[in-house]
C-alpha cells in the first residue's frame, strides 16, 4: 500500500502557546494547582485557538510541527505536557484523544 493510501493516526489536543518558557511553566503550575486549562488558554495563549479554549480539534500525524507531533502521538492522554518548544514559542499540550 502506498504511503498516501495508508491511514495515518489522528489525535485531538488542546494547547496554550506563549512566547517564553517561564510563562509556560507558571501556567502549568496553575493548571496543576487546579486552574482551568481552557480559561487560561483564552486569557494567555497567542494562538487563534485561544478563543476555543486552546482546542485544536482533530488532526493527522505529521500535520503539526515535529516537536508538537512527537508529544501528541507518544505521550500520555489527559495529562498536561510541556513546556514544548517549537518555532512558534512554548506550548502546554493536553492530548484529549488519539487513534492509531
Amino acid at each position: 500500500m502506498s504511503f498516501w493510501k495508508r491511514k495515518r493516526a489522528t489525535a485531538s489536543a488542546r494547547h496554550i502557546l506563549v512566547a517564553d518558557r517561564a510563562e509556560c511553566e507558571a501556567l502549568k503550575a496553575e493548571i496543576e494547582a487546579g486552574a482551568d486549562f481552557a480559561e487560561l488558554a483564552r486569557k494567555h495563549s497567542t494562538c487563534p485557538s485561544a478563543s476555543k479554549g486552546g482546542d485544536l480539534g482533530e488532526f493527522r500525524e505529521r500535520q503539526m510541527v515535529k516537536e508538537f507531533n512527537d508529544v501528541v502521538f507518544s505521550a500520555e492522554l489527559h495529562t498536561v505536557h510541556g513546556p514544548v518548544k517549537t518555532q512558534f514559542g512554548y506550548h502546554l499540550i493536553e492530548i484529549t484523544a488519539r487513534n492509531k
